[in-house]
């Protein structure tokens, strides 16, 4: 690993994706490497130079030093001996490199998808700011929710609302992404929509496009029996995850909630960085993740005594819980702060670095293998609940066909969590419980 490499931490530069990796937008290269690749290829003007710079990256920073058995110097003579007519065709080449790594995370991504995941992980769009769905009965596109302090709801746009035109095209029994992409566009710039509402006729509301912060944290305060339990619902491990997490928790505080749901089904992962913020909300003492690189040098992050409650907390997870989630459920559960509840995690213990490329492309590469303070490395085989509750078939559809249930009662996961907060035997997690000594890196298996 060069030495520009070295001078940057995995925990500050990674990312932590689940099925779907996520994003970062720093570099461990740093912007002036960028751009003097940049300039490289404005002279150049040839897509080899995007070529060797995802072969420079991996060769400096992918986790596994033998290259999954591969020649990697013979890849690169490879890659480099052929002419490319079009960059596409450099993109198709550079993907086939990649595939003999064995590592679906290790990934390239074209300048529309490294846009696309960028984009998700900053937590924020470009756009009025609506959530919609298409009504499988009027095959019309219908408002689910217009985003608060967003263009949408500032104009008046309700749940419920059908959208008939987007800047004059109409919508009928048209996708929601293909939707989502005429909407979406550069701050500042106008849009044209006709709507549909109920008891009213079709009328025409012009927008000013902005950036939105997407929400990713929900939460309410239910009082279960006698239980205050503040529910908090993550979605994804975005740049303003911890943020939303820390007003969430600060606000179910002063509403004197006194136990906790937080639900993680679903949840991809995200930003690391993130995931450990997260985790120092909830416990001020102990170990949150250890990360080892390719030449066996480690990090281990630990609490900082700035947690925001010591309240009792039961964590909900499934086999989409993944990556970031199952590093903030593996911090939790190692050091005895929070029941499990639900099914068997995803099982990714993998971090990459994503990187911007000189043309606008981008390169997720795995850089370090993660293991739970306890030592644990779940890769391939996930988190086992402490609870351990599967949802049969009808019972998922139930819950996907009716949003609403989620969290509630008839959600068979969050009822078992609620029947173990109101278990007199319950005991309240200490707040600065132990963990048992991580493992030396020398000791642990790839």
């Amino acid at each position: 690993m060069n030495q520009s490499a070295k001078s940057y931490s995995p925990l500050q530069v990674a990312l932590i994706g689940g099925a779907i990796a996520t994003t970062a937008t720093m570099s461990v290269f740093g912007p002036a490497w960028t751009r003097a690749v940049r300039a490289s290829l404005t002279l150049q003007d040839s897509p080899k130079a995007i070529v060797d710079q995802v072969w420079q990256l991996v060769n400096h920073e992918y986790v596994d030093g033998k290259f999954n058995q591969q020649n990697w110097q013979a890849t690169r003579q490879s890659l480099l001996s052929k002419e490319y007519s079009s960059r596409e065709e450099a993109y198709a080449a550079i993907r086939v490199a990649l595939q003999t790594l064995g590592d679906p995370y290790t990934r390239f991504m074209d300048p529309q998808q490294f846009e696309a995941l960028t984009s998700q992980t900053s937590g924020e769009v470009s756009g009025i700011g609506i959530r919609m769905e298409l009504n499988e009965k009027t095959q019309r596109l219908t408002v689910v929710e217009a985003i608060e302090n967003s263009p949408a709801l500032k104009s008046g746009i309700k749940a419920g609302d059908e959208i008939l035109a987007i800047d004059g095209k109409p919508t009928l029994k048209m996708k929601v992404d293909d939707a989502s992409k005429l909407i979406r566009g550069k701050a500042g710039t106008p849009i044209n929509l006709r709507l549909g509402r109920k008891g009213q006729n079709a009328f025409n509301l012009k927008l000013t496009r902005a950036n939105i912060e997407v929400p990713t944290v929900r939460y309410t305060l239910k009082q279960e029996g006698n239980r205050r339990v503040g529910y908090i619902r993550l979605r994804e491990f975005s740049a303003h995850a911890a943020e939303q997490m820390q007003r969430a928790i600060r606000d179910l505080n002063g509403k004197k909630a006194d136990s906790y749901v937080l639900d993680l089904r679903g949840n991809p992962g995200g930003l690391l960085q993130a995931s450990i913020e997260i985790a120092r909300m909830w416990y001020d003492d102990g170990g949150i993740v250890k990360t080892v690189d390719r030449v066996g040098g480690s990090e281990e992050t630990k609490a900082n005594r700035t947690a925001l409650t010591n309240r009792p907390l039961a964590v909900l997870v499934d086999g989409n819980s993944a990556s970031a989630s199952e590093i903030l459920t593996g911090a939790l559960k190692d050091n005895k702060r929070a029941v499990v509840v639900g099914g068997q995690t995803f099982g990714k213990a993998l971090v990459q670095s994503v990187h911007e490329l000189a043309d606008g492309s981008g390169l997720a590469v795995t850089i370090a293998h993660y293991y739970t303070p306890a030592g644990t490395d779940i890769n391939h085989k996930g988190i086992t609940p402490d609870i351990k509750l599967d949802l049969t078939e009808a019972q998922e559809r139930q819950l996907a066909s009716n949003p609403d249930l989620i969290g509630t009662k008839s959600d068979p996961q969050y009822a078992r969590a609620i029947a173990i907060l109101s278990n007199n035997n319950f005991a309240q997690p200490p707040a600065n419980q132990p963990t048992r000594p991580m493992s030396r890196a020398g000791d642990l298996k790839f």
